[in-house]
């Protein structure tokens, strides 16, 4: 079956314009097509009731990052569209809606785990910070990059960047180095890229683990407010059927 025909397969299973589906939909439906191996449930049906996506990134280079979407409760299906799309002892790095959990550890070794809470900018209030130290170049991904230098030490002190991009939405992520936090740099950087985004059409989302206050300070000063989705992270190996 034809990727065109995977990904016409499993459209109803994802809502492009719902943020708790936009990760999952940049992958399944927009990550480059030779990066990209898609695996629907049933495998020839025209209605998939699940699917499996296995996307190569710049994340690792040996494990594929892993999104999926399955009929949850139906567990006994949801095993099957696992097992079918996965090698038992394949290493991956997987993202998926947190009331997935139970069932994930139970078919797999779980190594490490994030619980991860995700954010979108609300439009409305949102007023870009004015910060004449941010530079725009093209990250390595060739997605935009904000980034702040630090001119006397040739360091860049913040930067954010996309981890991914759709045509809805864009996932931006923030990286400030120790001795250049507490001065509104990643703040700033934050916001010109979200305004960026905004300029060409795109929701800004911001996804951060739950247990980062810091992190979760800078998108809500921002602008973004917690859309009440929720998600884990996992580095996992699947284990042999049970």
């Amino acid at each position: 079956m034809a990727l065109t025909q995977q990904r016409r397969a499993i459209f109803h299973l994802l809502d492009e314009t719902n943020p708790a589906d936009g990760m999952a939909s940049y992958f399944a439906f927009h990550h480059s097509d030779k990066r990209t191996i898609l695996r629907p449930y049933p495998y020839a049906a025209i209605r998939a009731e699940g699917y499996v996506a296995l996307s190569r990134t710049g994340m690792d280079l040996f494990r594929p990052f892993v999104t999926m979407r399955l009929p949850i409760h139906n567990m006994q299906t949801s095993t099957d569209v696992i097992y079918e799309a996965i090698d038992v002892g394949m290493a991956v790095i997987l993202n998926a809606p947190s009331r997935y959990a139970p069932l994930l550890h139970a078919l797999f070794n779980v190594q490490s785990e994030e619980e991860l809470s995700l954010y979108r900018l609300r439009p409305s209030p949102f007023e870009p910070i004015i910060n004449v130290l941010v530079t725009q170049d093209t990250a390595p991904n060739g997605l935009p990059r904000f980034f702040i230098r630090d001119r006397d030490n040739d360091v860049i002190g913040a930067s954010a960047t996309l981890n991914w991009q759709s045509p809805n939405f864009a996932e931006i992520g923030v990286t400030t180095k120790l001795g250049y936090r507490r001065r509104g740099w990643g703040r700033s950087v934050v916001s010109s890229m979200a305004n960026y985004l905004l300029e060409n059409g795109r929701t800004p989302l911001y996804v951060v683990a739950q247990n980062n206050a810091a992190s979760i300070q800078l998108a809500e000063s921002v602008g973004f407010a917690d859309s009440g989705a929720r998600e884990i992270m996992l580095q996992a190996v699947l284990n042999p059927r049970p």
